[in-house]
């Protein structure tokens, strides 16, 4: 019966939390999609493939590319092998050498490498360079369904994608003020996406980038409940000791 003022005191109405994408209308005749190009990171894993139009055997594109792991040794399913970048932000190519890749896009490496492969030698005739990625993942923390990392196949992940990888924001979640993290040319910065905001197309953190890491927080009520229950448990057990020793006391005292 003590407790019970507690409840009432403690007890608020509850506020609608905000929606997917809850501010947005019909867009169908606004402007085209812009997918940014992805720049290449420290540790990531790029497959590299090489083709040109010499037709002389003496002059092969074979001997530019990696063979795939699981060939040779009579696998149905061969898996591509890549170019690791590393600490120092270079790939080390078996023919070409190391080449710095940090900062750059797939496309301005082509460049690099088919710059290679015809200056100041001509070693390949009208050389064709295909570039993606092996490791395109990243990670959610916080409220979601399921925390951790998510790899994908492709090189496009929207946010939104990617919370429903996840098993979506848990009704506890901050769904406008979502927290992504990301490195770019070695520096860190640190973005907030409102996920209910009509303008969430325009944010540079609708696109996710590899590496990508999201922190969802729990809302105010989330917090309040759970300090609410520490505070009903402790107060709980505090009755229970009371009520025991009351207890005790008057059977001693009746007998």
């Amino acid at each position: 019966m003590l407790a019970f003022p507690l409840y009432f005191i403690s007890c608020k109405s509850l506020q609608r939390l905000p929606s997917y994408l809850d501010n947005v209308s019909d867009s169908t005749s606004k402007g085209d999609v812009h997918i940014p190009e992805l720049k290449i990171q420290k540790n990531d894993q790029l497959y590299i493939q090489i083709y040109s139009l010499s037709t002389k055997p003496e002059v092969s594109d074979a001997i530019y590319n990696q063979p795939s792991s699981g060939a040779s040794s009579g696998n149905s399913q061969s898996v591509p092998t890549g170019y690791f970048v590393d600490l120092n932000g270079n790939i080390e190519h078996h023919r070409l050498g190391v080449i710095h890749a940090e900062g750059l896009t797939k496309e301005e490496l082509v460049k690099e490498i088919k710059k290679r492969l015809t200056e100041p030698v001509e070693l390949l005739k009208d050389p064709t360079v295909m570039i993606r990625f092996l490791n395109f993942k990243v990670t959610l923390l916080g409220q979601v369904g399921s925390q951790g990392m998510i790899t994908v196949p492709g090189e496009k992940l929207t946010i939104i994608e990617a919370i429903g990888l996840a098993g979506g924001i848990t009704d506890f979640g901050k769904k406008d003020n979502v927290r992504i993290l990301r490195e770019i040319n070695g520096k860190r910065e640190t973005g907030v996406i409102d996920l209910s905001a009509k303008n969430i197309f325009d944010s540079p953190y609708y696109y996710l980038a590899q590496n990508d890491v999201l922190i969802i927080d729990e809302t105010k009520q989330k917090i309040n409940d759970a300090q609410q229950a520490r505070i009903t448990q402790k107060i709980a057990f505090a009755f229970t000791i009371v009520t025991v020793v009351a207890t005790m006391a008057n059977l001693f005292i009746k007998n």
